[in-house]
Order: C-alpha cells, then sequence, then structure tokens
C-alpha cells in the first residue's frame, strides 16, 4: 500500500546457518549478541519491574557473560551469551543436553538469586555484624561441591534446586532474597511461619527498607567474562564446561554392575543393550529426582553402558528387577556424588 512504509526484521546473523561442527569453530566475541532484542531483553525488564514493585530503586548491571554468576564485589549480573539467541540456546541443548534458566521462570529465578549477590556487593550488608550473626561468615570456605545439604531443615529458605541456600552464607543470603523478591510478605510469611528462615526473611524485609532511598556504596565494578570480549571458540569453551562438570566417579562400580547382573543367564540379552533401550527414561528420571545436571548423569550411565560391555554382562530374560536394581543403583551413585561439581565460579 502506497505511503506506508515497513520496517525490515533485523537480517540473522550468518552464523545461525552453520552446523554444529561448524560453529563450534566460532569465538564468542565475533556471535555478536546482545541482551537488547533478544528474548532476555523482556525478561530482564519483567525483572526490574519486580524490584519497583517492592519499592526498589536498585538495578543491577546485567550483561552477557559466559555463565550465570555475581562478580566479586560489583552489582552486576552476568547472564550466559547462549540465552541471547535460539541457535545458541539449541547448541547448549546438544552439547550440554540441558539450556540453564532457558525458560522464562527458570530464568526469573536465577535472576533473582543473583540479584541477591549484586545487592550485597552494592551494599556490603555481609559486613554488618547482624548479618553474620544469622547466616554466618562471608568468609567461610566457599565449597559448593562439597556441602552436605539438610532437605529437612528448616534454617533455610528453599528457591533454586539442591538446597542451595545451605552452599555457603552468601548463598543463604542470595536465596533468602529471592523468595523475598519472588512474593508478598504475607505469603513468605503464612509460607515459612514456625521456620528459623522466617528471621532471615524479616532481616532482609527490614534491611531493604533502610537502603530504598540510599545510594549504594558500591555502584559499579569490572564485568567479568563479558561475552563481547571472549576470544575461545566455542568449541574451547564446551570442552572446558564439560570437563568441569563431568564428574570423575570412582571405579568401583565393576563389583556392583556384577552383583546386580552376575545371575544372569550366559545367553541373555545384553546388559549393554538393555541399559541403551532404557538411557533416555533412567536420565530423566534421576534428573527430575536428584536434581542433578543432565550432563552428569548422561555420562555416568553411558560410561556404566560401556563397561557391562567390556565386562560381557547379560541381564535375565525378564530384566525387570534387574532394571529396578539399576535404577536404584544409578540413583544412589548420582546421589553420593551430587555436589562434586562445581556450580558456580563466584558467589
Amino acid at each position: 500500500m502506497e505511503g506506508i512504509q515497513t520496517q525490515e526484521a533485523p537480517q540473522a546473523p550468518a552464523w545461525v546457518a552453520l552446523k554444529d561442527d561448524e560453529l563450534l569453530a566460532c569465538r564468542i566475541c565475533d556471535l555478536g549478541v546482545r541482551i537488547a532484542g533478544s528474548e532476555l531483553e523482556g525478561r530482564v525488564a519483567q525483572f526490574q519491574e519486580e524490584l519497583a514493585g517492592r519499592g526498589l530503586a536498585f538495578r543491577p548491571d546485567c550483561y552477557l557473560g559466559d555463565e550465570w554468576f555475581s562478580p566479586e564485589g560489583v552489582p552486576a549480573i552476568a547472564i550466559p551469551f547462549y540465552l541471547a539467541h535460539p541457535r545458541l540456546k539449541t547448541l547448549e541443548l546438544h552439547q550440554m543436553l540441558e539450556v540453564e534458566g532457558g525458560t522464562p521462570d527458570w530464568c526469573q529465578k536465577l535472576l533473582r538469586h543473583e540479584c541477591g549477590h549484586a545487592l550485597d556487593h552494592a551494599f556490603r550488608f555481609s559486613a554488618r555484624e547482624d548479618w553474620r550473626a544469622l547466616f554466618g561468615s562471608p568468609e567461610t570456605e566457599y565449597q559448593p561441591e562439597t556441602y552436605q545439604p539438610r532437605p529437612y531443615s528448616k534454617g533455610f529458605v528453599q528457591h533454586l534446586p539442591n538446597w542451595y541456600a545451605q552452599a555457603h552464607p552468601d548463598e543463604d543470603f542470595a536465596e533468602t532474597f529471592a523468595v523475598w523478591l519472588a512474593m508478598p510478605p504475607e505469603q513468605w510469611r503464612e509460607e515459612y511461619r514456625g521456620w528459623k528462615a522466617l528471621e532471615k526473611l524479616e532481616f532482609v524485609n527490614a534491611a531493604i527498607e533502610q537502603v530504598k532511598s540510599t545510594s549504594p556504596k558500591i555502584k559499579r565494578g569490572r564485568r567479568i567474562s563479558d561475552a563481547s570480549k571472549l576470544r575461545k571458540t566455542l568449541a574451547r569453551y564446551y570442552t572446558e564446561r564439560r570437563k568441569l562438570y563431568a564428574e570423575d566417579f570412582p571405579d568401583f562400580y565393576d563389583a556392583d554392575l556384577r552383583a546386580i547382573f552376575g545371575s544372569s543367564e550366559p545367553n541373555g540379552e545384553s546388559a549393554a543393550r538393555l541399559m541403551r533401550k532404557n538411557r533416555v527414561a533412567l536420565v530423566g528420571s534421576i534428573v527430575r529426582w536428584t536434581g542433578q545436571r543432565k550432563y552428569t548423569v548422561d555420562m555416568l550411565v553411558r560410561k556404566l553402558i560401556q563397561r557391562c560391555q567390556q565386562l560381557g554382562l547379560t541381564a535375565s530374560v525378564d530384566g525387570t528387577r534387574q532394571s529396578f536394581e539399576l535404577a536404584a543403583y544409578l540413583a544412589a551413585m548420582v546421589t553420593n556424588h551430587l555436589h562434586t561439581g562445581r556450580f558456580k565460579r563466584s558467589v
């Protein structure tokens, strides 16, 4: 129609059409991804509306990094660069079997959590004696890979999986803030009624009330691992991450596998074949009930399939019992080693 001008849609980057092995050769800094114009723009805006709705003028600097984190001492939030484009989310899924923060709800939970860290970095709550008396010393050695959670403890809120508030005093504060931000006061007071964690929520509520109209002590800082400056290729990035998440399980499972399949008939179905047929269901169930990373669980199952084949193990004609035993064994293995992978690089 004459007189009406239509705005052309932005042209997709050339790398969008590349196959995975070709895309992996690209450097992160050359991808040119941004929060603006991506689905992250709306999610960050929603998160900022939550802050405004709770009367907070504080707005953490959000930028694309190599993973979810808040740089030490900096009031900022790094969001994984792969969330800024559907093609990169697909590659992340292919490489790591899941996309952390890939859904709107998951993304908001992580933004709220990291905001708790950024808020502490801005106002230095953790330097206060009353903060330390309630949450603990921030100088406590940070060992998210070895903390032993108490699932039924009422001293901590529950926001992210694996009772992450119990990993460190800093994580406790960040998780408490995330719950405070996600729920109106009447809801978190009711949900945590009778819990020691309620005292922490009330602390956060009072502390934020004190700084609502106060200028942060720390207003800016260096953007650690800024995606626009990362010169490593995607191939190197994923090699490093897989090495980080791939737990080195002790080689004690030969005896266990023999105990599960040792009484089988010599001419029965290959144990490796039985596991391959059930691999997707096994991995899905274990991930669901343990909260472990899908890549880690899948790696373990694949390793055990390979070992079953090397040992020449066979399953019974009716492998139902052995399937149950195998599922229970795998769940126990994953639970025992649940916290040996590093989930965060910094607070």
